[in-house]
């Protein structure tokens, strides 16, 4: 069975204000025209089909029209929601979308439950697991706490116990959307953390012949079985390295898997400069970077005049400045933005804390308090959004 791996599609998300529609309706192009020509048998969307909870009209048009086009070539999808997504609102209508072929599974309830597609080998069984905020599926899952393996081991739990029930040999495809240990992140994803901790292990997912992750925003391998689709556009600067592509994945008649990068479109090249800005205009070598969308970072020690205005007549398409001025190590500006750089709420809270009482940082039990805000205060966050 030829199976086509996507995710994060994000429809409706821009880049530094500008919007990706546009690429985004290409990109849908281009995976239509590849279930055509690479007789592709099942197309899979492993979460965040939408860039928000309430995703913008544009964006469900396209959307749509990605369905109607998928139907029609008579090639089933599966795909599930992700954390960006409404799941109520995505799953609005699965039961007659199904008809025409399209699965989707945002109910955790029916994790358990798969879409059953046949080859010449027999079925495969393809389980959808929508993102599983912890603190809302605990009590489905019966989980002893809120957290990500928690609450993924139980969904892999039904999984893995509903398969045992079917006829031997059935293979078996999982869709997920989660941060897995050993994946690459990037700026773009939205933080999952909870507790203290994101990732899960790849090991959780055993027992199953592929697992169709979604989530990062890097393609990449974790496994054999368990793969990122990455998201098919760049949505921040730290993608700049990224090579977005799809997976093809072959399921063989005994769970065998091979597997190819398909390469989507690319409507601009990113490209991150750093310098001095009389350098950045002057160098030669940045020649190849005035066609793409361009971060520059000065470094300054002084911040010039019109520094947008002037890279622009070099890099008309420069999206975004940063200043970073060169400094002294001892100098305490410097020292302070390094502190910050790279570190989450839990760890400036405590550097807070430490602050304020010359020294002294938080027991283990105010470390406790301080994540349980945090997780309190996302999950709220992910429950307004959820339900304006």
């Amino acid at each position: 069975m030829r199976i086509l791996h996507t995710s994060d599609w994000h429809l409706g998300r821009s880049f530094h204000r500008v919007s990706l529609l546009d690429a985004q309706a290409a990109f849908l192009d281009h995976l239509v025209a590849t279930v055509r020509d690479r007789d592709v048998d099942v197309v899979l969307v492993a979460g965040d089909v939408y860039d928000r909870a309430v995703p913008p009209l544009t964006a469900v048009e396209l959307f749509d029209r990605a369905l109607h086009r998928l139907a029609d070539a008579g090639v089933p999808t599966v795909m599930i929601s992700g954390n960006h997504d409404s799941a109520r609102r995505l799953g609005v209508g699965a039961g007659l979308i199904e008809r025409a072929g399209i699965h989707l599974r945002t109910d955790p309830a029916g994790c358990a439950t798969p879409v059953l597609l046949s080859d010449a080998r027999g079925e495969v069984a393809f389980y959808g697991l929508p993102y599983l905020e912890p603190a809302l599926v605990k009590d489905e899952f019966k989980a002893s706490k809120a957290g990500h393996e928690a609450v993924l081991g139980a969904a892999m739990e039904r999984v893995r116990a509903d398969l045992a029930g079917r006829a031997p040999g059935t293979r078996s495809v999982v869709l997920a959307h989660a941060f897995v240990a050993g994946g690459d992140p990037s700026d773009s994803e939205r933080d999952i953390t909870v507790g203290g901790v994101a990732a899960v292990p790849a090991g959780i997912f055993a027992g199953v012949d592929y697992v169709a992750l979604g989530h990062l925003h890097g393609s990449q391998a974790l496994t054999e079985r368990v793969r990122y689709a990455g998201s098919p556009l760049a949505y921040s600067f730290s993608e700049t390295t990224h090579r977005k592509t799809m997976w093809l994945v072959e399921l063989g008649p005994d769970g065998e898997i091979e597997a190819e990068r398909i390469d989507c479109p690319v409507p601009r090249a990113l490209a991150r400069i750093r310098g001095r800005l009389d350098a950045l205009l002057d160098d030669p070598a940045l020649a190849r970077h005035e066609e793409s969308w361009v971060e520059a970072t000065l470094t300054d020690p002084v911040r010039p005049a019109e520094p947008m205005a002037r890279l622009a007549e070099r890099f008309p398409y420069t999206l975004s400045l940063v200043f970073d001025p060169e400094r002294a190590g001892d100098d305490p500006i410097a020292s302070y933005a390094q502190r910050l750089a790279g570190r989450t709420d839990q760890q400036i809270a405590e550097d807070f804390v430490a602050h304020v009482r010359g020294g002294a940082g938080p027991d283990e039990r105010e470390r406790t308090v301080l994540r349980g805000a945090f997780d309190d205060v996302r999950v709220d966050a992910t429950v307004r959004e959820v339900n304006p």
